[in-house]
């Protein structure tokens, strides 16, 4: 996993509360079992047509002046539905680092910590601030995990809550599997106590 310190990115604006993972990542793509290749299949039936290939032009990311964008502002309840793990899998693909809201679903939340996508919880008031902000085109953010401080160019400064033991897996980039690695020679020397094939 990419381990996180800071990033600054473009923002993209996503106004709608309740967003769930079928609609950021629908069911028909679900069938892959690898963690890449579902970036061009994010909110698939928002971004495109019927046909599924042409843009609606009026979805909030196909908009030319959010191409590129790395940091996703979104309303309460980010993420909700099923628990499905692709939902972060297509968010990471797709070039997001970092999701803003108020408020996320618990599954969804933890997803994103063991995928390397920072969630940042904030009130519903600095969040509202935020998309007046990113009304203005090309606004940007540096999100600082080390700081746990997001800026602007403009002034702001808000700080913001991660527990310390994610903190610490998304600064080194550390999954579940690599924290269990990190107990390789302890693991080894256990099974060889008990007389197991190492």
């Amino acid at each position: 996993m990419q381990p996180f310190t800071a990033h600054t990115g473009l923002v993209a604006t996503m106004d709608r509360a309740n967003v769930d993972t079928d609609q950021i990542i629908p069911k028909q793509f679900l069938k892959r079992i690898e963690r890449s290749g579902y970036g061009p299949f994010l909110f698939f039936d928002w971004r495109y047509q019927d046909d599924g290939k042409r843009p609606r032009p009026e979805f909030e990311l196909n908009r030319p002046a959010v191409q590129d964008a790395s940091i996703l502002l979104a309303r309460r309840n980010f993420g909700c539905g099923s628990s499905r793990e692709h939902a972060v899998w297509a968010i990471e693909n797709y070039g997001f680092r970092v999701v803003i809201a108020p408020s996320f679903a618990d599954i969804f939340y933890s997803n994103c910590f063991k995928n390397g996508v920072l969630p940042i919880r904030l009130s519903e008031e600095q969040v509202e601030d935020l998309f007046q902000r990113a009304a203005k085109p090309g606004y940007r953010l540096t999100v600082d995990l080390n700081a746990c401080r997001i800026t602007d160019q403009q002034g702001l400064s808000l700080p913001f809550q991660v527990d310390e033991a994610r903190r610490h897996n998304l600064l080194n980039g550390l999954d579940d599997i690599a924290l269990t690695l990190q107990h390789e020679a302890k693991i080894a020397a256990f099974e060889r106590s008990r007389g197991m094939a190492v």
